[in-house]
């Protein structure tokens, strides 16, 4: 009888996708066409099928297995991220191990972990490899042992029906990171999240597409405390005491740089660890039009990018401060809280300063900025009134200033903007936005059409004499009415973003539907449906209703 480790390398042959052991047949590899091959003309017991098991998830889980179909994410040396589901139906055990990723000509052979290993624990909404729908575990009965088939018959299909893992992110990481931050933090990168949470009480949560998947057990109180605390900056660590949070960035060099905050909670520390690409993105990378890379030709005005917090607005800063680095000489000053992406020298002179650290509040910085000779300042985010004061000041002396706002859209941008000031100031205020707002830019994330990541939606709303005289006149009410018909303006809506998506194949309708302030017309855009139209054909009694109306309406009109 071959070995585990004989019968693993068989998954790294081009073409393979799945390794069947099930006790009283041979063991079999699935390939890609669907055909099964037998491996070893030895049928497998039941203590062998059990002791392969317990060598590739552990011991203590393999014994778990019932009649209820289990799985576990693992990633193998040589074999990479592999899905391991098993199943026992009375004497029967049926062990499935599926590649995530396609085989490559000439891969190592795999090694399974040691029998004492811990295995990952399964996600709690487990994905299924590309490009098929999910996972299968196929239940059998008990047989007897029969004589070993040729390699070219495939196995008697399964009497019971296929049970399928339904899609979604998968999360598959290293089961010794569990309470090592370092490693838990390699992992988030590895696995493409976009948060990483360690939480007091609660296993670490990692952000996949939009949703959060545990890993390992709960972590005590404890635990939580010694793994935040070492990362602090002495600085805030009194601010943390007094104030009960605090924002700062880590760089832990190999593993890149993180946005963090660390706060207090009621079952202990909470830290929030924000993963930062190690490439400075491009607006191409990142899905968004490339329109947006007019407005930085501008010498002077105001750029907004805004949208809820968490979809992708410090990424569209960073891009469009890229696009200035690259083209142009300028001088580009950026104020954030904390610094996240360290932009490299090329043509433009970058100065980044950061809150806290080298100066003292968003308004202060803008206050100094004025005599340092930018051509270009970056502000984090408008928080509060006199930084967008001291903003919209910056925009009116011949700087070109770029900003981000949490705000659902691009018309309550320019409405949150005036409402931040008094109402005797609010006059001026929307003069003043009137002449020099340049582009607002309001973006969304939504899953991708395989879940599997994350794509833009996009609205445009650049400034032009129209959009000034609504501002100016106090009508910001009628903007959506300007959008409407206001493409030749370069205006772009949100809804026809999300429909460019659904019909690039980027992600399905149902699902634009759930982020679209119109799910109707945005059907009808995508369908070519108007909306509110019946079904395709007649009801039963369609035609006498049309018949009588007929006859109704000639009889007025004689």
């Amino acid at each position: 009888m071959k070995t585990l480790t004989e019968l693993m390398r068989h998954l790294t042959r081009p073409g393979a996708v799945e390794l069947a052991l099930i006790s009283g047949r041979n063991p079999m590899v699935k390939l890609a066409t669907g055909a099964f091959e037998a491996l070893d003309p030895t049928p497998l017991t039941v203590e062998g099928v059990q002791g392969m098991l317990s060598t590739l998830v552990g011991e203590a889980r393999a014994t778990t297995v019932s009649d209820k179909p289990s799985q576990w994410a693992l990633r193998l040396e040589g074999l990479g991220p592999v899905i391991v589901g098993a199943l026992r139906r009375g004497d029967v055990l049926n062990v499935r191990v599926v590649r995530t990723e396609p085989a490559l000509a000439g891969a190592p052979a795999p090694r399974p972990p040691a029998p004492a290993a811990t295995p990952a624990p399964s996600a709690s909404r487990p994905a299924s490899p590309k490009p098929s729908k999910g996972v299968q575990i196929l239940p059998t009965e008990k047989q007897t042992p029969a004589p070993a088939a040729p390699p070219a018959e495939p196995p008697p299909p399964a009497p019971e029906p296929v049970a399928e893992v339904p899609q979604g992110p998968r999360l598959v990481v290293r089961p010794e990171s569990a309470r090592n931050l370092t490693m838990l933090l390699e992992d988030a990168r590895t696995v493409g999240a976009s948060d990483l949470h360690v939480v007091a009480g609660r296993p670490p949560l990692f952000r996949l597409v939009g949703e959060l998947l545990p890993h390992g057990d709960p972590l005590p109180p404890e635990t939580v405390e010694t793994m935040l605390r070492p990362h602090i900056p002495e600085r805030l660590r009194p601010v943390l005491d007094r104030e009960g949070s605090c924002d700062f960035s880590l760089d832990l060099g190999q593993s890149g740089r993180f946005r963090v905050n660390v706060s207090r909670q009621r079952t202990g520390y909470k830290g929030c660890f924000r993963l930062i690409p190690r490439e400075i993105p491009t607006l191409e990378s990142l899905g968004l039009p490339v329109d947006i890379a007019k407005a930085t030709h501008h010498h002077q005005g105001l750029i907004v990018v805004t949208g809820p917090s968490g979809h992708g607005k410090t990424s569209t800063l960073a891009a469009i401060v890229n696009r200035i680095n690259c083209e142009t000489s300028h001088h580009v000053l950026t104020v954030e809280d904390p610094v996240e992406y360290l932009h490299p020298r090329r043509r433009a002179l970058l100065s980044q300063r950061e809150v806290g650290t080298h100066t003292k509040t968003f308004a202060t910085a803008l206050k100094g900025s004025l005599r340092e000779d930018p051509d270009v300042i970056l502000v984090g985010e408008l928080r509060d009134t006199e930084t967008v004061r001291m903003a919209l000041s910056a925009s009116e002396t011949g700087h070109l200033l770029v900003s981000t706002m949490n705000t659902p859209s691009a018309a309550k941008t320019i409405d949150r903007l005036i409402d931040l000031f008094p109402p005797g100031d609010q006059a001026q205020v929307r003069m003043t936005l009137a002449s020099s707002l340049r582009l607002i830019v309001s973006q969304r994330l939504l899953p991708s059409a395989d879940r599997q990541s994350m794509v833009v939606a996009a609205e445009l709303l650049p400034g032009s004499v129209a959009l000034g005289n609504l501002i100016r006149d106090n009508k910001t009410y009628q903007i959506p009415s300007l959008q409407q018909r206001g493409k030749s303006l370069g205006i772009v809506r949100f809804d026809d973003s999300l429909a460019d998506l659904v019909r690039s194949g980027k992600t399905t309708l149902e699902i634009a539907k759930a982020y679209a302030e119109n799910p109707d017309e945005l059907e009808a855009v995508v369908t070519g449906k108007r909306p509110g139209a019946p079904p395709e054909g007649p009801s039963p009694d369609g035609g006498k209703l049309l018949s009588k109306m007929g006859n109704l309406l000639n009889r007025k009109s004689a």
